[in-house]
């Protein structure tokens, strides 16, 4: 398949089969509906006749096809060679269609195309193709495509690289790429792909670290079967057989053994939060309600891993889920109805396990861990970013990896800051009722606080009293940390050595969120 993917290359690019030249042809309206999977608005702005319109029939909406007008569009290629590769197939109408999905993909680095497994048919045969199924560029492998930082590096490893979409992304900064995956179908297509891209990439077969024991790199990305549930693989993108969250803590647990000095790993992970974790974090008055209890026991052995270097640890969650709607999100992704008798038993299947394990939420997220020198120590934060945001968190962990590593060896008390214009500060009111005496009213209305608002990237938002605005406000670039809460302390009549390492903890915050920034 190779050999014919490489050729197929340049048929695709000169009839127009990319992302821009897909996006032209079917216009906002029609590729928009195009996303919602439907159809029909698509092939009417695409039209019936040409190479492009064949290509985009074929790939893109599920139709069959005339075999003259597929074997037009494929040109070098033969079609009896692309049928031979598994990349098409004859159909029952006595046409041509798709027997793989192929498909536009880019970034700003490049444009390619991806292939993978069509979409899984919902209560399909019990053939054992399910199981191998490999996905394409799914939402995801987006999400990590978009989280990824893209810093130039001599070595990144994908691990679990599946159909290669993140090694795709991986080629626009990294130098010397290698994909793994204990699924051989998946590196069929991953090969596949890598040549319709005419990436060089080093393809590796078999679980876990396996295939790289010994090595170490300076990126890992890695997005694995993550998905929490009962011990058992019914398809291998999703589960690992370990049951529960057991992927997430293996990788977690591992990834800083196999990084270089400063190396960088990234990896979408999921973690069960039980009772026990939820009742223990909330009599401890812990603000994460139990659901970083079990990455923070996993960053532990990582930073074993690491030795005898240390670990920055960055965990993000960005979304939780009871039980029911984690089960049934998983169901429809596999293409199977919840309510059909076979959706019913799995469904009980899982709910049982959860319900064993006292499972009251699945937490899901990014993972960002970075390797430091030996003797440095490290900086670990799990913290929520479940809010909505537009902007790519690819900068963002760059950024504060950045500022993890800038406080280093420096007293923030010692440093000089300034609040950047991508920081706001909003102000909440209540009105005075006309049966109120209140002497410093404002207008009518009572003031009840102030949030700090990051305008860009995830939009921290952090509450501040009348000290903490005042704080910020001397933050002008003229007098050190240090100085300004001893100001503010003779201001207020409050004690400085009090004041100050209150204001410590929230500023440091404050820094690592970008809402401070050296001068």
């Amino acid at each position: 398949m190779p050999d014919v993917a490489r050729r197929l290359a340049d048929p695709l690019r000169r009839a127009g089969f990319t992302v821009d030249g897909v996006a032209e042809a079917l216009g906002s309206e029609a590729g928009t509906a195009l996303d919602r999977n439907e159809p029909v608005p698509a092939a009417r702005a695409v039209g019936d006749d040409g190479a492009l319109a064949t290509l985009v029939r074929l790939f893109l909406l599920d139709e069959s096809r005339r075999a003259d007008d597929v074997a037009a569009a494929i040109d070098p290629v033969g079609l009896a060679e692309a049928v031979a590769a598994g990349l098409l197939r004859h159909d029952d109408e006595g046409g041509i269609s798709a027997a793989l999905d192929l498909r536009p993909h880019a970034d700003e680095h490049g444009s390619w195309w991806v292939l993978s497994d069509l979409e899984v048919r919902a209560e399909g045969p019990d053939d054992g193709k399910g199981r191998e199924h490999v996905l394409g560029t799914g939402a995801a492998s987006m999400s990590l495509a978009a989280a990824t930082v893209r810093r130039p590096v001599a070595t990144l490893l994908d691990l679990g690289a599946g159909c290669g979409v993140q090694t795709l992304h991986a080629a626009g900064h990294a130098t010397s790429l290698t994909a793994t995956d204990v699924s051989e179908r998946a590196l069929i297509l991953a090969r596949a792909t890598f040549a319709l891209a005419g990436v060089a990439v080093e393809v590796l077969t078999g679980p876990w670290w396996e295939p790289v024991a010994g090595r170490r790199f300076d990126q890992v990305v890695c997005n694995p079967p993550f998905v929490p549930g009962p011990p058992e693989v019914e398809h291998v993108y999703r589960d690992a057989g370990l049951g529960g969250d057991g992927a997430s803590a293996l990788l977690v647990s591992t990834v800083p053994a196999y990084l270089v000095e400063d190396g960088v790993g990234q990896l979408l992970a999921s973690w069960l939060i039980t009772r026990d974790d939820v009742e223990a974090a909330r009599e401890a008055g812990d603000p994460h309600d139990g659901w970083d209890a079990r990455p923070r026991r996993w960053l532990t052995e990582a930073a074993a891993a690491a030795a005898p270097g240390g670990l920055d640890a960055w965990v993000v969650q960005r979304d939780v889920a009871d039980p029911a709607l984690h089960v049934g999100t998983w169901l429809r992704d596999a293409g199977v109805d919840p309510a059909s008798a076979a959706g019913r038993a799995r469904a009980a299947r899982w709910l049982d396990f959860f319900a064993e394990h006292d499972v009251v939420g699945i937490g899901f997220g990014f993972v960002t861990l970075r390797r430091t020198a030996p003797g440095i120590p490290g900086t670990v934060v799990c913290e929520d970013m479940r809010q909505a945001h537009g902007d790519p968190l690819g900068p963002e962990v760059e950024a504060w990896l950045d500022r993890v590593a800038w406080l280093r060896g420096r007293d923030l008390l010692d440093e000089t800051l300034v609040v950047p214009p991508t920081t706001a500060l909003e102000r909440g009111y209540t009105p005075v009722s006309p049966e109120e005496d209140v002497a410093d009213d404002d207008g009518g209305w009572r003031r009840i606080g102030g949030t700090l608002v990051r305008l860009d990237g995830p939009q921290w938002r952090h509450d501040l009293d009348e000290l903490g605005e005042a704080l910020l406000a001397g933050c002008r670039g003229h007098l050190p940390l240090r100085d300004l809460c001893e100001l503010l302390a003779l201001a207020h009549g409050r004690d400085a050595d009090e004041l100050t390492a209150a204001a410590l903890p929230v500023v440091r915050e404050l820094f690592l969120h970008g809402m401070v920034v050296p001068r």
